[in-house]
């Protein structure tokens, strides 16, 4: 039921979003983009997510998973193409999290490095949006300015309140459905706490990560007419991509079009560029995550010819058996 409540949100979003939209302008965007950029911001997206490679393995190896590179590389590609098949992308999160738990033969440290890697996440995403919108606020005319400025101050200053206050609440202070989601995440946080070095470098990794993408959507926004600062772009894609993360849609299809078209508007970008624009971008996630299944499978395939070659008997794959 809940999978079709999804399925239900995204087809309708995305068909208000195809009648609304002005079809002329549309296709005038997409005229402007040339093709070369958008291969070489694809390229983009498959280097960000080799360092999202990087910064996971970070994580469940702090938990003594001793998950090599390839390991990593090859569940976590299969991670992002299960992307394309599964509701949302928590399903290619427990694919990948089971591929390694029974790779490292220690799922408690990839369960807690996969928690730890999207906390991170949604951290370097709120840095981000407080960054881009103190310097985007003169972008806004008129009293929007001082409205967002207000905002942003007033979250960080609920931040700073509130979350000591829910760090420190008793599991059975929460409601029971969230109770083990919450009580992972915050088993995590406590454990992050302890190894300061880890959770620097791996929030570092995750600011330069969500950080190139927002440099390849502004790149993908310029030729195709959007014309805002950067800062602009700072702002409002990690906005959208927190909000397309909600569980309410078939991983943020047509949630992220619509969010990201009405934060650009009081930035004076028309609705049907915003809408193209995470379309593109949406074009890029669905080519990425045909990279990842390519990527996996020819690690699965490559890695069974050495174990043939070297131990004289077929072998499904290390995290298979014989």
């Amino acid at each position: 039921m809940k999978v079709w409540i999804k399925v239900a949100i995204s087809t309708t979003l995305l068909a208000l979003i195809f009648i609304l939209l002005p079809w002329a302008r549309v296709w005038e965007s997409l005229r402007q983009l040339p093709p070369q950029v958008w291969v070489m911001v694809w390229v983009g997206f498959g280097v960000g997510h080799a360092l999202g490679v990087l910064k996971w393995r970070l994580f469940v190896n702090a938990g003594r998973a001793s998950l090599g590179v390839i390991d990593a590389a090859q569940c976590y590609a299969a991670g992002l193409f299960a992307n394309l098949c599964l509701p949302s992308i928590v399903g290619g999160d427990l694919l990948r999290m089971a591929m390694a738990g029974k790779i490292s033969k220690r799922p408690e440290a990839v369960l807690w490095g996969g928690v730890l890697d999207r906390v991170t996440d949604v951290t370097g995403l709120a840095i981000l949006v407080a960054i881009g919108g103190l310097l985007a606020r003169h972008s806004l005319p008129g009293w929007g300015a001082q409205l967002l400025t207000v905002g942003i101050v007033l979250s960080l200053f609920l931040a700073a309140i509130v979350l000591p206050f829910v760090l420190r609440r008793p599991i059975a202070w929460w409601p029971r459905k969230l109770r083990r989601k919450v009580g992972r995440s915050l088993v995590a946080i406590r454990r992050l706490g302890k190894k300061p070095r880890t959770a620097l470098a791996g929030l570092a990794l995750s600011i330069i990560i969500q950080s190139t993408f927002v440099l390849l959507n502004a790149w993908l926004g310029h030729h195709i007419g959007v014309r805002v600062p950067l800062s602009v772009w700072f702002l409002v894609w990690p906005l959208a991509k927190v909000a397309s993360l909600m569980p309410i849609s078939l991983g943020g299809l047509a949630v992220r079009e619509a969010s990201l078209a009405a934060l650009l508007l009081p930035f004076g970008v028309p609705v049907s560029r915003g809408v193209v624009g995470s379309l593109l971008w949406q074009t890029v996630l669905i080519a990425g995550g045909l990279l990842g299944g390519l990527v996996w499978l020819v690690l699965h395939r490559t890695r069974n010819i050495s174990f043939r070659a070297a131990g004289g008997h077929v072998t499904v794959s290390r995290s298979g058996g014989k």
